[in-house]
């Protein structure tokens, strides 16, 4: 990034912290941590949404008389969208309350799955996750970077650390849950609880989150000049595998257990999403515990465990024991890769968080579509195992991205 852009943004960082810190801490404790459990919640609900298709897929393909790979569309609709929306959003309401904006994604986010709840045909689900899109764009770039406007700043890494939890807390409870009762009472169901729960989230976060105004105004020019840095683009290289990897295989985990584990039972299917979910927490924490200090260790480590349980799953996912043992190290892989690409988009960009933030939730949702929609290619004109063997394979380019990172001896810039 050149000198002045530093400096300007550097700038800009200190008149956010004199304009965040006094608010913060003039607010009292107990108010400010409901906001951060707001923002939490409402990262839960958009994670919850945005994913509960991968465990209710082959009910809704079913419902609509389409191939599994089609219903996978609703996986690759959001991630494009939200790709677009993380910039377009972020810039175009630099100036506008943040508490407002976080409010109107959230009555968005309710919308799209009412819509998803009603929809007599395929192409009103597919605009209900255009929404979806749009408000994961939106609300992740806005609500990421908020919790030191929410708290005192000692506080403010806890804070984080709770706002981040709701994307293991979204696989763990959200999307098992949201499984259990549609296999119980029909995939809408499923999808009108979440938009209850969307609309509560709101409630609350109106009533406890204080004023937000815009302080640290993320622009085009700025987000330009980080493209342009060597750090950056490994940080986009690295994101863009991985999560190509992970979403190319695990949007079609319910189609594998079916037709090759031949998992008879819903419930048993929910029981090991649940069980890759747990593990997603531990891999969180354990993740997020040691990548600042070891950034490129975490990230090659997580890519070389995922790699190694999807190239497994074809040969030892046969059965039940030997699919549940991977999904549990596939949990725990990918529970550290969320952290771990965050934290090399902010170490690429240590003087500007929300841009990084801004190009994170792009380049992390924009793959995850993109492997959506390639495992789903795959899958209607090959087998599951054969999606999960490619994306073994392309997780192995992550571990040789990051060895090639230490081999060169690169570092990123500093603050």
């Amino acid at each position: 990034m050149p000198t002045a852009a530093r400096t300007a943004t550097a700038s800009e960082s200190a008149a956010a912290a004199a304009a965040a810190g006094p608010a913060a801490v003039a607010r009292s404790p107990l108010n400010g941590w409901l906001a951060v459990i707001a923002v939490m919640l409402g990262i839960f609900s958009i994670v919850t949404t945005e994913i509960l298709p991968i465990g209710l897929l082959t009910d809704i393909a079913a419902d609509f008389r389409i191939s599994d790979g089609t219903a996978g569309l609703m996986m690759t609709l959001p991630g494009l969208l939200a790709a677009c929306a993380a910039p377009t959003v972020t810039v175009a309401t630099a100036r506008i309350d943040r508490r407002l904006m976080l409010c109107a994604f959230l009555a968005l986010l309710a919308l799209a799955n009412l819509l998803a709840t009603v929809a007599p045909a395929y192409w009103l689900v597919l605009l209900s996750r255009v929404l979806v899109g749009i408000v994961i764009g939106g609300f992740w770039s806005i609500g990421a970077g908020l919790a030191e406007r929410l708290v005192p700043a000692e506080s403010a890494g806890r804070a984080t650390a709770v706002i981040f939890s709701a994307v293991p807390l979204g696989s763990v409870l959200g999307v098992p849950a949201g499984t259990f009762l549609g296999n119980l009472a029909g995939w809408r169901t499923a999808c009108a609880v979440v938009g209850a729960l969307s609309l509560g989230v709101l409630v609350l976060m109106a009533l406890v989150s204080p004023s937000l105004p815009a302080v640290r105004a993320t622009s085009a020019t700025m987000l330009r000049g980080m493209l342009r840095g060597v750090p950056t683009r490994f940080a986009l290289l690295m994101t863009f595998l991985v999560v190509l990897a992970h979403f190319g295989a695990y949007t079609y985990v319910t189609p594998f257990l079916e037709q090759v584990t031949h998992v008879a039972s819903a419930g048993l299917i929910t029981v090991f999403l649940l069980a890759y979910g747990i593990a997603g927490i531990a891999g969180n924490f354990l993740g997020g515990g040691m990548v600042a200090r070891r950034p490129r260790t975490v990230f090659g480590a997580a890519a070389g465990l995922l790699a190694l349980a999807t190239l497994l799953l074809p040969v030892l996912g046969r059965g039940e024991g030997g699919a549940l043992v991977l999904l549990v190290v596939w949990g725990i892989a990918y529970g550290a890769v969320p952290v771990a690409s965050q934290t090399w988009f902010a170490k690429a960009a240590p003087a500007a968080p929300e841009a990084a933030s801004v190009l994170f939730t792009a380049s992390f949702q924009a793959t995850l579509s993109l492997g959506a929609l390639a495992g789903g290619m795959i899958v209607d004109r090959t087998s599951p195992s054969t999606v999960m063997a490619l994306g073994g394979a392309t997780a192995v380019l992550v571990v040789l991205a990051a060895w090639v990172h230490r081999a060169k001896q690169l570092e990123w810039p500093r603050s």
